[in-house]
């Protein structure tokens, strides 16, 4: 770098750019940068590796089933070695509980936190519910999770029971906590509780089911509007939960 007042001509600063310390110090310190950068890139990686694999791991469990998924088409998928996967995930067991807790068992904290939040009246919590757990689930790769369970859970019990303890009881939690708000409102008639929420719930597994089934493949003729069957279905639960009150319908 040339100094202030000199020349490219100037002998001194000649010396001074052929001057080996200045030579070793430059290279020293352009390497040093160099190294820096390059091991940055590659703790940024490093950090994103685990989110790539669940990314690949999703897409193939939803595309070929849990039994037919191998670690190293996963691995492939996200570009890296088979090694590298296990330095992640130690099974294909773990590898799918990782995915079911990243798209789905992870979010019940989340989804809790707005129920406590809610401000309106429990007829609008349902539909809200119905309606966002299609936006954020129903109508992305995870959805796929459930109908895959439902296809494979006799033959993995261990990965049924997790799946039990980690998405199926907090989910049925979730629905009977909304249920019970409308009964002790006074705005939702007593109900058994056990069986409404599988009321709830079925219009949301067959949206998931037929998704990824006929849903793939369906004629234009047969396509199914997921929300406005989720809204008809609000629309129907509430004409049987709500109490009949003057001036106002169930599904107000």
């Amino acid at each position: 770098m040339a100094r202030a007042g000199c020349s490219l001509t100037d002998p001194g600063l000649r010396d001074y750019i052929n001057n080996p310390s200045v030579i070793s110090n430059m290279i020293s310190k352009l390497l040093t940068d160099t190294c820096a950068k390059v091991q940055a890139k590659r703790e940024r990686r490093k950090e994103a590796r685990p989110g790539e694999l669940l990314a690949a791991a999703l897409e193939l469990f939803v595309e070929k089933g849990y039994a037919a998924t191998r670690s190293e088409e996963v691995a492939r998928r996200a570009g890296v070695s088979k090694g590298t996967l296990f330095l992640y995930f130690s099974s294909k067991e773990e590898l799918f509980k990782a995915v079911v807790r990243e798209n789905i068992a992870g979010r019940f904290a989340e989804w809790n936190a707005e129920f406590e939040a809610f401000a309106g009246s429990t007829a609008e919590m349902l539909r809200y519910a119905m309606l966002m757990w299609w936006q954020r689930v129903g109508n992305t790769p995870a959805a796929g999770i459930t109908k895959l369970m439902m296809s494979e859970a006799s033959n993995f019990p261990e990965l049924a029971a997790f799946y039990q303890q980690e998405v199926i009881e907090p989910g049925h939690e979730l629905v009977r906590r909304i249920l019970k708000r409308g009964v002790d409102r006074g705005e939702f008639r007593p109900v058994d509780m056990e069986h409404a929420i599988y009321m709830v719930l079925a219009p949301m597994i067959f949206l998931m089911s037929w998704k990824h089934s006929f849903g793939a493949c369906a004629c234009p003729s047969t396509v199914l509007d997921p929300e406005k069957y989720l809204e008809l279905q609000v629309q129907t639960l509430l004409y049987g939960l709500c109490v009949p009150t003057a001036g106002r319908t169930p599904t107000s």
